[in-house]
Formats: structure tokens, C-alpha cells, sequence
């Protein structure tokens, strides 16, 4: 096996990285992953994720955790409410019978970020996780690297994947190809018991979702395991909108007056999604990797997830093409076809960047339509199987 006596050095302990840990493990690898969270309970920022049966849900069957993945995933946090800006009900999943379940295509399961990861953290082996260990910089060292972490420690490895997301400290060591501004921007929101603190919103989510589009801006909330909620808008603006703004989002009452007057003749009742004290808004222009992005396999780095193929959220594959991407890479890594790792890594950069390719179309195309005068009419389209509006 082209992994045997080599140290593997995964850079980011998120979904993609921990479920690339476990694979390899299971092949008989020597993993260390390095992650820049204190400690594994620092809470998960986010909304939940909802995994698909080819990608997230494939990666977890071939790591032998769907079991407790299914004692874990949450029933009905995957129905949706589709609104317009006046909270008017126009799409309501509740009101359907669930028809599909594991093993059909369709079904789309849900698990909090912090479950899925305790699953998979629970599957490694003692000490695979070294937290508290934020990338500072690597260099070469001999046939492998040295990396060095703002803790001021070090450490060597054979091979090194960057897992390490939007903001990759790897990927420009494998090229200096960036990404593009997508022309939205996203505030992101998290809030504390949502029962008390937005009422109104937390009897609309059911438990589940809302999106809500109008304008040509949308605003997608999630209801989460914890009480909590996961609120994210869009809007098109200019890249540099958030800094050029002057809104501290520190400030819940500046956020607060930003929305009102952007999403001025949206209902009042969104507007507790900024009420409380204890809300926290982050705000993240959307970028894209050019679809067209290619580079030279190097024999002992590469990358998964955001770190390769950032992309927009707004058709839900993230977390999933990070998953797939851990599952055909470790098949590669532990494959007796190729005579050496360059090959491995290059085989599995090809199909991982053309199938990026296509997503990322996909996802550029549905950012676009999620924010256009016509978003509600497609949502319905899409959700009714209407291929026309794909």
C-alpha cells in the first residue's frame, strides 16, 4: 500500500477532514488531524446539514457510521416552508407525508454540525485530533513538509491535505488560482433559544426550515437540536459591501437598522431574527473557484472540500462534496492501482475537479435564480419537479 510507514498531516478538523481521517484509519494509515478549534467542545457554529445518499450519506456508509448517524440525524428538520417577504406561506413540506427514507436518493436526512461531528471524532483512534493547532506556515522538509502552528509548535508529515476551508493556508502551495466574487453577499446569524427569543419565527420553522424570497433577496432559517436557530440573507451587492458599509455586526442594533432599511416591506415579524441581545451576525461575500481551475498533482499535497471547490450554499452540497471528496480520496490513497502517489493524487484531483465543475455551474445558476424578481415561481417549480426550472 502506497500509504504504508507514511505520516499523514490533515489540516482541518471539519466534516471533510474527520471523515477522511476515519477512512484512512480503517485502511490502516497513520493519521494526524490538526484542527484550530481549543477543543472538540467548542460549539458548532452554522444551520444543519442535510446529507445526500451518492455523497455525505456514501462516505459515512464506507466509514461504517450510518448506524449512528441514523441515531442521531434529526426527523423533520429537513421540511421546508417557502415564503414571501410577507411570511405568507406559498410551499409547506409539513403538510406532506414522508414517502422517502435511507436508500432513496431523494431522502436528505439532517444532522447538527456538532452531532456529526462527535461521530465522527468518536471514530478515531485516542489523540488523532491535535487541537488547538492554527496553521502558521509550512515549508518542504526533505521528501515531506514541517508545519508550524501559531502556538509555536511544529510537526512533520509525509503527505499533507488541506482541509482547511475558504480562507486555505495549503492551497496556495498547490496554486495561486483564487476565487471569484459571486455578487452576493450573505449575513449569517446565530440565535439563542428561539422559542423565547423570536417566537413568531420559532412557530413558523415547525422544527424545520424557512426560506423566504422576495425582492430578488432571500433569507433561509434554520431551526437546530439545541433550542438555538441559524439564520442566513442574501443579497447582491458590491464585494467589498461589508467593509465599505461601516456597520459594526458586532453592534445587533446596527444589524438591526441595516436590514430594516434593505429589506424595507418585509414583515415585521423577521425582524426578531435581530431582537435579542444575544444574536451574532457574521457577515461572508460568496465567492466561487473559476470552473475551470486545473494545477500540477504534486506526490504528497492536496486538498478537499472548500480548500479545492469554494463554492455559494445555495444548493446544499458543501458538506457533501467534502465528504465525497475524503471517500475517493482515501480510495485512491489505498488503492494497489497506481504505481506511485503522484498518480493517486492526480487521479483523484481529476475527477474531483471535474465533478466540482459541474456543481459549481449548478450552484452559480441557482444563486442566481434564488436572487432574481423570480425566485418564489422557481423555488415552486423546483420543489413540484419541474425540470424546466433546474
Amino acid at each position: 500500500m502506497l500509504l504504508q510507514n507514511k505520516q499523514i498531516a490533515i489540516v482541518g478538523g471539519g466534516p471533510g477532514g474527520l471523515t477522511l481521517a476515519r477512512l484512512l484509519q480503517q485502511s490502516g494509515a497513520t493519521v494526524k488531524v490538526y484542527e484550530r478549534d481549543l477543543n472538540r467542545h467548542v460549539r458548532v457554529q452554522g444551520a444543519t446539514l442535510d446529507l445526500h445518499d451518492e455523497s455525505g450519506l456514501a462516505a459515512l456508509r464506507a466509514a461504517g457510521l450510518l448506524e449512528e448517524f441514523k441515531a442521531h440525524y434529526r426527523p423533520g428538520a429537513d421540511k421546508l416552508r417557502l415564503t414571501d417577504k410577507h411570511a405568507t406561506i406559498v410551499l409547506d413540506q409539513h403538510a406532506e407525508a414522508q414517502a422517502d427514507t435511507f436508500g432513496d436518493a431523494s431522502f436528505r436526512p439532517e444532522i447538527d454540525r456538532g452531532p456529526l461531528r462527535n461521530i465522527l471524532l468518536d471514530s478515531l483512534h485516542p489523540n488523532t485530533v491535535a487541537w488547538n493547532s492554527q496553521l502558521a506556515s509550512m515549508q518542504p522538509a526533505g521528501a515531506g513538509w514541517q508545519l508550524t502552528f501559531q502556538s509555536g509548535a511544529m510537526a512533520k508529515a509525509d503527505i499533507v491535505i488541506g482541509a482547511d476551508g475558504a480562507n486555505s493556508k495549503i492551497r496556495p502551495l498547490l496554486t495561486p488560482i483564487r476565487p471569484f466574487y459571486s455578487g452576493v453577499t450573505v449575513v449569517e446569524g446565530s440565535l439563542y433559544d428561539s422559542a423565547q427569543n423570536a417566537p413568531r419565527i420559532h412557530e413558523l420553522m415547525q422544527g424545520g426550515k424557512i426560506f423566504a424570497m422576495d425582492d430578488s433577496k432571500t433569507l433561509v432559517v434554520s431551526a437546530k437540536g439545541d433550542g438555538s436557530l441559524a439564520f442566513y440573507t442574501g443579497c447582491k451587492t458590491a464585494e467589498t459591501w461589508a467593509r465599505d458599509s461601516g456597520i459594526n455586526f458586532s453592534e445587533v442594533a446596527q444589524v438591526l437598522a441595516w436590514f430594516r432599511q434593505e429589506f424595507a416591506g418585509w414583515d415585521d415579524i423577521w425582524q426578531e431574527l435581530f431582537a435579542a441581545e444575544t444574536t451574532h451576525c457574521v457577515p461572508r461575500p460568496q465567492y466561487c473557484m473559476p470552473l475551470d481551475q486545473t494545477w500540477l498533482a504534486q506526490p504528497n499535497l492536496t486538498l478537499l472540500g472548500d480548500a479545492a471547490h469554494l463554492m455559494p450554499p445555495y444548493a446544499g452540497e458543501g458538506v457533501n462534496m467534502a465528504m465525497l471528496d475524503a471517500l475517493e480520496l482515501s480510495n485512491c490513497l489505498a488503492s494497489d492501482q497506481f504505481s506511485n502517489m503522484q498518480a493517486a493524487i492526480a487521479h483523484y484531483e481529476a475527477q474531483m475537479r471535474q465533478r466540482a465543475s459541474a456543481v459549481a455551474g449548478e450552484t452559480l445558476a441557482q444563486t442566481e435564480a434564488l436572487h432574481s424578481p423570480h425566485a418564489l415561481a422557481h423555488l415552486v417549480d423546483l420543489f413540484a419537479g419541474n425540470e424546466t426550472a433546474r
